[in-house]
């Protein structure tokens, strides 16, 4: 069934007597170029677990089958697990899980990747849940917001010559992976048309600090406590330090306390961390 046709789709909605839902945001991806971009960078092997998340009608899910031992895809949607029962039928290699991913309780194996075309409501939640599980995936490939995707990115979020703009999420994605932006995408690529382009990014997990997360987000959820207000500020109120002190501790590690948190970089939220003393 050829999925990326707004006709067949719109052929299934009518079926099943439903239409796209924006509180679950459900755009259909149906552009084959950006789908055959999404499983190019994935590389998946005919030994890979897929965990997919929101499905949808199965546009991802059927291509993710052909090439993976396994592919566990977990829709929350109970119109559209009906109509996955039509689309991928044919597969055996596919378990279909009714729920919501941030709730239910998945036996996943040591080594799965991830791969999804997600709500964007649910993107900073999904990607915590998915870096701070003790069973992290191998690889997480997601179509996301344009604009929350070069945040993400160091090489997007740290332009030569400006300030980072970085976000709780982007500081939280860089301190457990790498990510990169494999491929923009124009919201004419879904039916119905989002509002914003997207994008697709590769987050690879690896723990690339030593230091505590449980101190790191403390000292960063603070900086971020007020994201428009100066720096010093969120820092003595959150974590209950004399403004003199964190003016010091600013200065040791040559943050000018006027700052925000968004134009602090990776390096400087480590730092931060590593030289804090309460």
């Amino acid at each position: 069934m050829e999925l990326t046709s707004p006709k067949i789709i719109k052929e299934l909605l009518a079926k099943y007597q439903t239409r796209p839902s924006k509180g679950l945001g459900q755009n259909f991806l149906i552009d084959k170029n950006i789908l055959e971009k999404i499983i190019d960078s994935a590389d998946i092997k005919p030994t890979d677990i897929v965990l997919e998340v929101g499905p949808g009608m199965g546009v991802l899910t059927q291509e993710l089958a052909k090439k993976a031992k396994r592919v566990i895809a977990v829709e929350k949607d109970e119109t559209m697990i009906e109509i996955l029962k039509e689309t991928i039928n044919n597969y055996k290699n596919l378990e279909v899980i009714q729920g919501d991913i941030l709730k239910t309780d998945l036996k996943l194996p040591k080594k799965y990747k991830v791969i999804a075309n997600i709500p964007y409501y649910i993107t900073a939640p999904l990607i915590r849940f998915l870096l701070e599980n003790k069973n992290q995936p191998e690889e997480i490939i997601l179509m996301l917001q344009k604009e929350v995707a070069q945040r993400i990115c160091p090489s997007t979020s740290l332009r030569a010559g400006s300030n980072p703009h970085m976000s709780l999420l982007a500081v939280s994605v860089q301190f457990y992976a790498q990510p990169k932006i494999v491929s923009y995408v124009s919201k004419g690529c879904f039916w119905p048309s989002p509002k914003i382009d997207s994008a697709i990014i590769k987050i690879t997990p690896t723990k690339k600090y030593d230091l505590a997360s449980e101190l790191f987000f403390k000292i960063v959820k603070a900086g971020f406590s007020h994201p428009r207000k100066q720096l010093a500020g969120n820092l003595s109120q959150a974590l209950d330090i004399k403004k003199e002190k964190t003016a010091e501790w600013l200065a040791q590690n040559k943050i000018n306390p006027t700052q925000r948190a968004e134009t602090l970089s990776i390096d400087s939220w480590i730092a931060l961390a590593k030289s804090f003393s309460a």
